[in-house]
Formats: structure tokens, sequence, C-alpha cells
């Protein structure tokens, strides 16, 4: 089955030494049905820059758990440069849905903003950033969030879940197009369970619908040959993001698919960490 994203594989990998980054594993961030919500966070021991990133750990909407020492190195183009990475996990597909997803990757934010001092990070200097899934989560937070609900009972819930940068990879940015419903579905879709949604849940976790002046500055990367999320997605979103005023750009790539490889992981990670550098750190 192709899944909606190699939501960590595609991140390079390199040698690191385990003493240059702190990682602090499974810090719950909620809980629900009795399940704990969590992320993992990894801390540069030397020159952090106090930016927090967070990547989330999304592909097809399924959100799965791995030793966070084995991802420790797939952050170090980020941590090399003083970020604090956080590998935020959602309630996974197929038990939970893509709107239960997109809420508990808003509440992550709001967790770490709110304990942003025990992180030792900028509540006002967060970015996020995945792949495919996980990039439709990152734009969903650069579009759709909010400044917090002062009445909330929950003191997380009172805080903003608004994020000041955005990377996006190969990422769905209309839903309507791929929910049960749609006219012109591609036939892979119905190998995702999340994608079994009518045309008003789509829109309404529809990044491209929820564009308006005050989103995130947001970086596109992109296949043009990507079959499973045609890159259609990512134009039309820049179009909107242009439209509104919003700082963006889009990367294509003119031989990669769903995923890159090669120079083009390469130079799409240099193009991601250079992002974050530009609105996070200057």
């Amino acid at each position: 089955m192709m899944m909606l994203i190699c939501s960590l594989s595609c991140l390079p990998a390199f040698e690191a030494d385990a003493e240059e980054v702190k990682i602090t594993p499974d810090v719950v961030y909620g809980h629900k049905f009795g399940l704990a919500m969590t992320f993992d966070v990894f801390t540069p021991e030397k020159e952090a820059n106090g930016a927090a990133v967070l990547f989330m750990v999304s592909g097809g909407w399924y959100s799965k758990w791995s030793p966070p020492e084995s991802l420790q190195v797939r952050f170090r183009d980020l941590t090399d440069k003083g970020f604090t990475v956080f590998a935020v996990r959602h309630g996974s597909s197929p038990k939970f849905s893509i709107a239960e997803a997109v809420a508990d990757v808003r509440r992550s934010v709001r967790f770490i903003r709110l304990n942003a001092e025990k992180f030792q990070i900028d509540p006002d200097r967060i970015g996020v950033f995945g792949m495919s899934a996980g990039g439709h989560l990152s734009l969903m937070l650069g579009t759709a969030s909010d400044e917090g609900d002062p009445n909330a009972k929950d003191p997380v819930l009172k805080v903003s879940d608004r994020v000041q940068a955005v990377v996006a990879y190969v990422a769905p940015t209309d839903l309507q197009v791929m929910a049960e419903d749609a006219p012109d579905r591609l036939p892979v879709y119905a190998q995702f369970p999340a994608l079994e949604i009518d045309q008003k849940v789509a829109a309404e976790n529809s990044p491209l619908l929820h564009v308006s002046s005050d989103d995130s500055p947001t970086l596109l990367l992109a296949g043009v040959k990507d079959e499973l999320v045609p890159i259609f997605h990512s134009r039309n979103i820049q179009a909107a993001f242009g439209r509104a005023g919003v700082t963006n750009k889009l990367i294509e790539f003119g031989n990669a698919g769903h995923g890159f490889r090669g120079d083009d992981l390469t130079q799409s990670t240099k193009a991601m960490v250079a992002w974050f550098e530009e609105h996070l750190t200057k």
C-alpha cells in the first residue's frame, strides 16, 4: 500500500554524537479515551538558539512511535543549528479521524508554549514541519489556529496554538478532492481510512480554505511527478497565500514524486532549515 508520506524515512540520516543532544522521551501533552498523547524533545546541549521546531509524526494520518534514539540523527540538521525539536505524535488513524489529529497537534502547540520556560524555548518562536499528512497538519496549524479560549477550564486551552513558520513537504491542501464523495477521487485514496470523509468534513480540514492574511510564513516543497498528492495542491495554496499577502515560497522538484531522495532530499532539507533560520532566529 502506498503510504501518504514517509513521515520520517525521507529525512536525511547522519552519524550523531549522543552527547550533543539531550533527549526527553514521551512527554505527555494530553489524554483521551484513557490514552496519553506524547512527544519527544531533542534539545541541543550547546548553543541552543531558543527557537522550537515541531515535527508532525504522521504518514497517511497514521502516527507511530519509534525509539527516540533512532530519530535523533534525523533531526540533526536542525539541532546542529540550535533548534529544539519536538517529535509530536497524534491520535492515529484508523482509530482517530483527521479532525481529531488536527485537534491533537493544536493542543501540542498550546502545551509547548505554556511550558516554554521548562523546555527553554521562546514561546514566540515556534515552527512546524511535516511530510504529506504531516505537511497537511503543519498547514492547518499555519492557517487555522487561534489565540486560545480565555474561559476554558483547562489551562492548556487558554494558550495560543499559532506558529511563526511552516514548512510543508508534498502536502495535501484540499481534502475535498480526496473525500469519498469527490467526483474525480483517485482510487488510491480508498486505501486510507482517514479519508473516509465527506465533502463537508473535508472542507473543514482543508488548509486551502482557511488561508487568510494573518497566516504563518510558509515554505512549500513539492514533487512535480507526485501521483499521490499532485502538485496542484501546493500550487493552489501558494496562489491563495499570494492573494492574501502571506509570506510564502514554493520550491518544485522536477523529477521527484511523493517524497524526496538523493540531491532532492539534500536540497529540500537545506531549504527547510534556512526557512526556519530566517523566520525564527532573525
